[in-house]
C-alpha cells in the first residue's frame, strides 16, 4: 500500500463504495471480514483506491470516484472553461494534469482575477452556484473616480441590469486610490459579468476585480500560491 496524498482511511473508502456507514464499515472491519490485497484489514488502515484491492466476504469493492477539490488564484488573461478552440490559456492550466476531470464552479471574465474552485463534485458544485442557496460572493473592485453616496446606495439596494434587477449588495468603500476608488462588494447571485454591469450602471467603469471569496472559502487561504488541493475532509467540515 502506499503513504502517498491519495490515500484514505479504509473505512472512509467503504462508505463512499455505498458498502455501509462509515461506522458500520468499522464494525465490518472489526469482525475480520474485510480483506485489503489478501490480508485482514484494521481499523484506521488507510489505502490507495486506485492501486489496493478490497474485498468484503470475497466480493470486490469497485473504487468510488474521487472527488478532487483545487482552489487556484487565476490570473488576468486566463479563462474559465476547461478547454478553448482559439488555444487561450484556462484555468486547468493552473493545476497539476489529472486523471480525473474536474471542472470550474462559477466563473470569472477573462479580464478579472482570484479565487476559484476546480472539482468533480457535482453535488458541491450545485450548492455553490444554484442561486437558491444565495452563497456570497465577495470581491474587490477598483473603479474610476469617487462614487456618489447615491451611488453606493443604488448598488446596496440592487440596480437594474437588461436581464432584470439585481439583488440587494453589500458595498463598502475600502480606500481611494488617487483618483479612483477601491470597493468591497458581496452578491449573493452570479449573472456574467455581474460586477462590471453594476458599476457600469451606476457610472463608474471597473478597471480591476478580484475574488476575494466564494462561500467558505477564501484567497487568503492559498497563502500567495497559485493553487492548492483541499482534501475531502476539509471540505467536510467547511460545509458543517
Amino acid at each position: 500500500m502506499t503513504s502517498n496524498q491519495k490515500t484514505i482511511k479504509l473505512q472512509l473508502f467503504l462508505a463512499r463504495a455505498g458498502v455501509a456507514s462509515r461506522r458500520k464499515s468499522e464494525t465490518l472491519i472489526e469482525s475480520g471480514i474485510v480483506l485489503v490485497n489478501g490480508k485482514k484489514a484494521t481499523i484506521g488502515l488507510r489505502i490507495d483506491p486506485t492501486k489496493d484491492v478490497v474485498k468484503v466476504k470475497d466480493t470486490l469493492i469497485a473504487a468510488p470516484q474521487m472527488h478532487r477539490y483545487f482552489l487556484i488564484n487565476k490570473p488576468v488573461g486566463y479563462i474559465s472553461t476547461t478547454s478553448d478552440e482559439s488555444h487561450r490559456k484556462t484555468v486547468l492550466d493552473i493545476i497539476p494534469k489529472l486523471t480525473e476531470r474536474v471542472y470550474p464552479v462559477g466563473r470569472l471574465d477573462q479580464e478579472s482575477e482570484g479565487l476559484m474552485l476546480l472539482t468533480n463534485n457535482g453535488e458541491l458544485a450545485y450548492k455553490l452556484t444554484h442561486p437558491k442557496f444565495e452563497i456570497p460572493k465577495t470581491y474587490e473592485v477598483l473603479i474610476e473616480g469617487r462614487p456618489t453616496g447615491k451611488a453606493l446606495n443604488h448598488l446596496r439596494r440592487g440596480v437594474k441590469l437588461k436581464d432584470g434587477f439585481t439583488k440587494p449588495a453589500e458595498v463598502s468603500v475600502l480606500s481611494h486610490d488617487g483618483p479612483n476608488t477601491l470597493l468591497e462588494i458581496t452578491i449573493k447571485e452570479g449573472r456574467n459579468r455581474q460586477i462590471r454591469r453594476m458599476t457600469e450602471r451606476v457610472g463608474y467603469e471597473t478597471i480591476e476585480l478580484i475574488r476575494t471569496k466564494l462561500g467558505p472559502f477564501d484567497l487568503g487561504d492559498l497563502d500567495e500560491e497559485r493553487y492548492i488541493e483541499l482534501p475531502e475532509e476539509a471540505i467536510t467540515q467547511l460545509l458543517k
